[in-house]
């Protein structure tokens, strides 16, 4: 019945949308009301799964969306974006630059969160997206593939982290076999499928986003690809020495302040200040025209917020509804291999919450003692099998496909057959290629 309601709730939303054409804010907190009566919760438990949900969502989203937007406009003002669009253009050529994007993400991704990375790399899409023509499909597919991949699949990211912990998993071994699980995977999702979709759906810069985050004077002097690149990348570095530290350093006053430091909120505020002078006061600008770049950039980000935040919300009301638990115990009865089911698990909590650390949490969590009773199975390889089961088929009820929704400017369909089928390929070949693997330790 639980499962029925969650297929009712998708299929009420998607009407509501697209049949109604209410706003997608208001669609998803009507659908979240709607799912948490349909599944018997108390009328009070609903309102607050509502408000802890959104609230819990946009607790550190609006501060990244928020911080990563300043960023992004003192990147497109200073030319930085444009700078590192032309060396990018330059190296890979405009056929190609698709490549060079999912690199980027994979590298970008490793230390950061999803939602950093994503917010951090949309001045860079946007501008590549002007200078070549490109479908910002072709551009944006390969880097998002990067981060994805990334989120799931390869320490030190904090959620594949945590699998490695659960599954008790060696640490070195694990990156090893993620980043040959995670290239191949990143390829066939990203250049490649991304190249293949954007030939099918075209989308240019949208025009209010676009300008805050891109600048068209053509007779500026662009600044350095060095310090731009550092810019951009700084909270990156402070991350990872966040992630070094707490490996390698005894706990006390020196690995707290590098965890303090490396934090996603401190980093990219670190970031965004450097940026100020970087790409600011160094470039010519005073403080008025600083305020005034970093104050006009927010007003875009306030809708998109809001459909995060109500995604967050719908997300909340489907995990304290029981929904996650049922189809888990549903699943761990399964006389399957461990590999499989890990992923398997991990795959419908997904489907039914939104959540890809809260389903590879889940399913590491129940499939861990079943893989330690059985001989033979690799802890490393069933981090990865939950991991890669996180990130199968996301829709309305996770916030990353709204993120994407709004940044590019689509509709409900074509997002499903953008970002959706781009994370199910993930997933997929991802499973595939752990199997393989799999005969060959």
């Amino acid at each position: 019945m639980l499962i029925g309601i969650v297929v009712a709730a998708i299929v009420v939303l998607l009407l509501l949308i697209t049949w109604a054409k209410l706003n997608p804010f208001v669609a998803l907190i009507i659908t979240a009301i709607g799912t948490g009566l349909a599944a018997g919760m108390p009328l009070a438990k609903i309102i607050t799964a509502v408000k802890d949900g959104m609230g819990g969502t946009l607790g550190f989203l609006a501060i990244v969306l928020g911080l990563g937007t300043m960023l992004g406009k003192m990147m497109a003002e200073s030319g930085g974006a444009e700078r590192i669009a032309k060396t990018l253009i330059n190296a890979f050529g405009e056929k190609q630059v698709h490549w060079a994007m999912m690199l980027v993400g994979f590298i970008v991704g490793i230390p950061v969160f999803f939602q950093v990375g994503f917010v951090l790399m949309i001045p860079l899409i946007f501008t590549i997206g002007r200078a070549t023509g490109l479908s910002l499909v072709q551009i944006g597919i390969p880097l998002i593939a990067g981060l994805s991949v990334v989120h799931g699949l390869v320490p030190p990211h904090p959620a594949a982290m945590a699998a490695v912990g659960i599954f008790k998993a060696d640490v070195g071994k694990t990156i090893l076999y993620s980043l040959i699980v995670g290239f191949p995977t990143a390829i066939i999702a990203g250049p490649l499928y991304g190249k293949f979709v954007g030939s099918k759906i075209f989308k240019s810069v949208p025009k209010e986003l676009g300008d805050q985050l891109l600048n068209s004077d053509e007779n500026r002097i662009l600044p350095g690809f060095g310090i731009t690149i550092f810019t951009i990348l700084l909270p990156v570095l402070l991350m990872m020495a966040a992630s070094w530290s707490t490996v390698n350093l005894a706990p006390g006053t020196a690995r707290t302040s590098f965890e303090f430091i490396g934090d996603p909120v401190v980093s990219l505020l670190v970031s965004t200040l450097f940026s100020f002078f970087s790409l600011g006061f160094f470039r010519g600008m005073n403080r008025e025209t600083i305020l005034k770049l970093t104050n006009d950039c927010l007003a875009p980000t306030a809708s998109i917020l809001l459909v995060i935040g109500a995604g967050g919300a719908f997300n909340k009301v489907l995990l304290e509804s029981g929904i996650g638990k049922a189809i888990a115990d549903w699943a761990s009865t399964s006389a399957i291999s461990p590999l499989v089911l890990g992923w398997l698990i991990a795959a419908l909590i997904r489907v039914a919450t939104g959540s890809a650390t809260v389903s590879m949490m889940t399913a590491a969590g129940i499939v861990a003692p079943i893989a330690a009773a059985m001989p033979g199975v690799s802890p490393e390889l069933m981090a990865l099998s939950t991991g890669a089961g996180s990130l199968i088929l996301s829709h309305l009820n996770d916030s990353g496909f709204w993120m994407f929704k709004e940044y590019f400017n689509m509709s409900i369909k074509e997002t499903l057959l953008t970002w959706t089928l781009m994370e199910t390929i993930i997933s997929v070949v991802a499973l595939l290629l752990i199997l393989l693997l799999n005969t060959f330790i």
